[in-house]
């Protein structure tokens, strides 16, 4: 039996039930499964008797093994075996040239990263993808709860976020310190195009969140104090925000207003 390795965050879902309750919760269309670290191809099995799959792995002796399990389908075209590092690829090019679903159980180390280059990808059009439970719920945390901030803001900008199940470390091998969660966001919208012009736009879009949400405990006005103060109780003004509103107060819609008013009214590059 192969030992997972710590430095690819490498634990393998071995649970049916979960198994199946990811496969139940795909969108029902003819798109390519891309699978993020396939493992021993538990999920990549299952996936297999629905969908065409794309699956990136990093793992050389992975890839040997998976090779070898899935010679068949990799012969008939239904799986697609890509040994790279993922996000060294996606660096360089598209993740795939075509309208895709994400599928998989993400590596905890990379899985933020990985979510929000699906969430910016408009080529990905769903995702269903395990992560460690506190990263889950950011992403679909709601206004007005603790968690919220600019993981929740990215992912309700584009569409709807659910949780699928929570599941627990003796649903892998070797057994995760943590408990995990499986989350679901079915795109509506593109952020680049439908929300914003440009990638440069969106990134000035990240710097602002995180000037807003760099000290959570503080009011929004005092974490935008890098603006320029008449800028700011401007918008306070004309938006009706409180003086003493804290950042997860303020829907996503809101914070892009005011992203696109002080855009406007000083044409920032970064705070």
């Amino acid at each position: 039996m192969i030992k997972a390795k710590k430095k690819f965050g490498q634990n393998f879902l071995k649970d049916e039930i979960v198994l199946d309750k990811i496969i139940q919760s795909m969108p029902n269309d003819n798109l390519i499964v891309v699978e993020i670290g396939p493992g021993l191809g538990d999920l990549t099995k299952k996936l297999l008797q629905h969908k065409k799959v794309v699956a990136f792995e990093i793992d050389d002796e992975l890839c040997k093994i998976l090779r070898t399990k899935f010679s068949s389908e990799i012969e008939k075209s239904v799986l697609e075996l890509k040994c790279i590092d993922v996000l060294q690829h996606w660096r360089e090019k598209n993740l795939l040239d075509s309208s895709y679903n994400l599928v998989a159980n993400l590596p905890y180390y990379i899985a933020t990263k990985i979510v929000l280059n699906l969430i910016k990808d408009n080529n990905c059009q769903n995702l269903i993808a395990m992560l460690q439970k506190e990263v889950a719920y950011k992403f679909c945390a709601n206004v007005g709860d603790k968690e919220y901030g600019a993981l929740s803001i990215f992912a309700e900008l584009i569409g709807k976020r659910s949780i699928v199940c929570n599941v627990s470390p003796k649903s892998f091998t070797p057994e995760p310190k943590v408990t995990s969660s499986v989350l679901k966001i079915e795109k509506q919208r593109r952020l680049i195009g439908d929300i914003f012009k440009s990638d440069k736009e969106l990134f000035k879009f990240e710097q602002f969140l995180k000037e807003a949400f760099k000290s959570p405990r503080k009011t929004l006005r005092k974490n935008l104090s890098p603006f320029p103060k008449e800028v700011i109780e401007a918008i306070f003004t004309k938006l009706q925000i409180n003086s003493n509103t804290r950042p997860h107060q303020l829907s996503s819609l809101k914070y892009l207003n005011i992203f696109n008013i002080i855009t406007d009214l000083t044409h920032f590059e970064d705070a």
